[in-house]
């Protein structure tokens, strides 16, 4: 599995042939890239309906868009995907088959409006746990999975849910605060999930939300996790074997 961090919340997750792109929003200053740039994935997937995590899902409308089934609805209308190709609504607790790759869509803490004319609800907010094989209450040692936090608060369903069921390998969080958590409870939340390596997101892209990656470093000893530190420059790869 290669994981590509484009900034902020954006991620570009290659697992086998099958090719899905996070939260697209390429006016980061982490990016050198424009939505143009970018080979075109197969899926895109949009953890809630913030400008910062939709604002350049239309470049890539030939993609399957899944999301909520409120934020699909809306994208759908919105963005130019083709009913052909359309939309896989999905709910929190779900898991689809995306390609080679396996979808699940657990909980986020957060707000969800869309920030239009006229104010919409997009469902609940979400994350993601990508995995290339379905995930069940067997452990896998042979499975490996990528969870993509979405814009989230600390919460304990991390601890109950999603690291014990999931088991996430990589882990990645948002850590800009302001927002969103902040080093420190993203820390926590990588101890909590047990991840091998985990990654600080959403930050450094407006003043609010500018932080020291070494914060984020130290707070992970500080809880005791066990995950390596992954601080990506922005359009970097990390392959998760």
């Amino acid at each position: 599995m290669e994981l590509t961090w484009h900034g902020h919340s954006t991620w570009y997750v290659s697992v086998d042939g099958t090719d899905l792109l996070i939260d697209p929003f390429f006016d980061n200053p982490k990016t050198e890239l424009d939505p143009d740039d970018v080979d075109e994935p197969d899926y895109v997937l949009l953890t809630h309906g913030h400008a910062d995590h939709i604002a350049d899902a239309d470049a890539f409308s030939d993609a399957t868009l899944v999301a909520t089934p409120e934020l699909v609805s809306y994208a759908t209308d919105n963005f130019g995907f083709e009913d052909a190709v359309g939309g896989m609504g999905m709910n929190l607790g779900g898991t689809v088959e995306c390609g080679d790759a396996w979808v699940t869509m657990v909980r986020a803490d957060h707000s969800n409006g869309i920030e239009t004319d006229y104010e919409s609800s997009a469902g609940m907010p979400a994350g993601f746990v990508i995995s290339d094989k379905k995930p069940t209450q067997e452990s896998d040692p042979d499975s490996t999975a990528f969870y993509h936090a979405g814009d989230t608060s600390l919460m304990v369903e991390m601890r109950e849910v999603i690291g014990p069921f999931l088991e996430p390998d990589f882990a990645a969080f948002p850590a800009g605060d302001h927002f969103t958590m902040g080093p420190a409870q993203a820390a926590i939340a990588a101890d909590w999930v047990s991840a091998d390596y985990a990654a600080p997101m959403h930050y450094d892209t407006f003043p609010p939300i500018e932080i020291d990656t070494e914060d984020f470093e130290r707070e992970l000893k500080a809880a005791g996790a066990k995950a390596e530190p992954v601080i990506l420059d922005g359009d970097e790869s990390f392959t998760l074997e």
